[in-house]
């Protein structure tokens, strides 16, 4: 559905009356659907039906809304709502939202995103009206960090706040905790310097997953005994597409004594690595890692990882060998490298053909048949492929000469080696009693 096109906008309660009238929104069954809403007054000359089969999650994006219209009617309709999505609309007044959020006394989900808040102020009076919503969605907002400090301060029990795409570079700490929030989606915007990474801790003391993927984080610069307090409950990091280029700073992700997931992709340290190497060399460094970039670490994969980044590190110099390397030999002791052993099909093979008194060294492609040898034979035996019969000669081997009388026969069949001899025998010289020789 199409919103009207209104220069001066349009009124959640008027997007909310036609989305959600009978006509466009029959009752369903079903959970948090098509519930009737019969208000037991509905003010004169007001674009409200009668009744509205009003879900308890609402979702009025992209419809163009600036601002709230009657509270009356909005406590009239939204009493059993629990969730409102209003992203992609007009709104740039807190005061207007708030007129919303505080007629909705059931509201636990409130998603802000793409509405044009940059450079408005939230007043604290308005902000109180905030206090029942546990999940907060501010992306591409440009909200101020001021005000996103406010909000935290005035919900009291804010579980997941999302802040993408907002062009952070740097935030303020604040006076108060938010001791309740558990979830901080902070992806896609500038925050480059981990001076601005720790002030999350104070800050948001319960944290159990940080998602700050596609913010260029430059590197881990805290030691291990601030580490160790700085997020005591955070189980989950993403750190997917940063600027981290040290394995110190890998090392230093075992401080967080709850840490078990990490998503660390794109980052220029492991730009060099074949995509096996990538995830043996970080299982092996993140010991008490449950989950990688999504996958389970199994024990048994732990144990190859740890052992392959052992064998990996042999030939580094003893100033270059991470901390890491040390306590795996502990564990393992000082591994031999791997014997090298190519799988490989071999796809070509040195040998001799003889013909009558002539000797030639020849490089022959085994995946070629009898018959493509033998064109291959004439320009080196001056024969035509009528006129030869040719035999295989295994030089590790106690039987006599095989003949090769099947054209179609592939080469790779006969285990051809390097030092193996073809013989070349014209038709001719078989008719006198050419006796076969190695």
């Amino acid at each position: 559905m199409e919103p009207p096109q209104d220069e001066f906008g349009r009124t959640f309660v008027e997007v909310m009356s036609e989305k959600y009238s009978p006509e466009n929104f029959p009752v369903r069954r079903g959970p948090g659907m098509g519930v009737v809403v019969v208000p037991i007054t509905c003010p004169q000359g007001s674009p409200m039906k009668d009744r509205l089969n009003l879900p308890s999650i609402l979702v009025l994006t992209g419809c163009g809304i600036n601002r709230a219209g009657d509270q009356a009617e909005i406590a009239a309709f939204c009493a059993h709502v629990i969730e409102l999505d209003l992203s992609h609309n007009k709104l740039q007044d807190w005061r207007e939202i708030s007129k919303i959020v505080s007629n909705i006394p059931n509201l636990e989900f409130l998603n802000l995103s793409s509405n044009p808040l940059g450079g408005v102020t939230l007043e604290p009076r308005w902000a109180e009206c905030f206090s029942r919503v546990r999940r907060l969605v501010l992306n591409n907002t440009q909200v101020s960090w001021d005000t996103v400090m406010l909000l935290t301060t005035e919900i009291t029990e804010l579980e997941e706040l999302f802040l993408c795409l907002n062009e952070y570079s740097s935030v303020s700490a604040s006076s108060m905790a938010c001791p309740t929030l558990r979830l901080l989606h902070i992806t896609d915007n500038s925050l480059k310097d981990w001076a601005e990474v720790r002030k999350f801790g104070p800050m948001f003391p319960s944290l159990d997953t940080l998602i700050m993927a596609n913010n260029n984080l430059a590197s881990i610069e805290d030691n291990k005994d601030i580490l160790l307090r700085l997020f005591p409950k955070l189980r989950s990091i993403n750190l997917h597409n940063s600027g981290l280029n040290r394995w110190e700073d890998i090392e230093k992700l075992n401080f967080f004594p709850r840490l078990e997931e990490v998503r660390l992709q794109g980052i220029p340290l492991l730009q060099t690595y074949t995509n096996t190497e990538q995830r043996s060399l970080m299982v092996a460094q993140l010991p008490s890692i449950s989950l990688l970039n999504g996958s389970a670490v199994t024990d048994s994969e732990r144990e190859d990882a740890e052992r392959f980044f052992i064998r990996y590190h042999l030939d580094y110099p003893e100033e270059e060998l991470p901390y890491r390397y040390h306590s795996l030999v502990t564990k393992y002791g000082k591994l031999e490298p791997l014997a090298e052993i190519d799988l490989r099909p071999r796809c070509r093979a040195q040998v001799e053909v003889h013909c009558e008194e002539k000797v030639e060294q020849l490089s022959i492609r085994l995946d070629q048949t009898v018959a493509e040898l033998k064109k291959q034979l004439t320009t080196v035996v001056q024969l035509s492929t009528n006129s030869m019969r040719i035999y295989y000669i295994d030089k590790c081997s106690a039987f006599g000469p095989e003949e090769m009388k099947y054209n179609t026969r592939a080469l790779h069949s006969y285990s051809i080696q390097d030092g193996d001899e073809i013989l070349v025998v014209p038709k001719t010289k078989l008719t006198a009693g050419f006796q076969l020789a190695k």
